[in-house]
């Protein structure tokens, strides 16, 4: 599929975007290229291959672990590391007004 100045602004307006037209050239060639691709790799035979869902095999070894219960962290060891405590707990900047 040709990709367009003109899908590349539509697209812009889209997302209320307010590109350059040298960024407009150089995005309509790279989606281009993008294209090109997945229609080659379209073009592969891929009947009797099964679909993976990950890149490499997992175990069980690899994915899970058993979930056995160990000795948490001491606070007074944990606050030694805070850069700002109240002497119970850690001090952090205030997010929500």
């Amino acid at each position: 599929m040709k990709i367009t100045k003109e899908h590349v602004l539509h697209v812009a307006h889209l997302a209320r975007l307010e590109p350059d037209e040298g960024f407009i050239d150089r995005l309509a060639g790279q989606i281009a290229t993008i294209l090109d691709y997945v229609d080659k790799l379209n073009q592969i035979d891929t009947h009797g291959i099964v679909s993976t869902s990950h890149a490499i095999a997992l175990t069980s070894i690899n994915a899970f672990r058993e979930d056995n219960a160990a000795a948490h962290l001491d606070r007074k060891k944990a606050l030694l590391n805070a850069p700002e405590t109240d002497g119970e707990n850690i001090v952090v900047p205030k997010v929500i007004s």
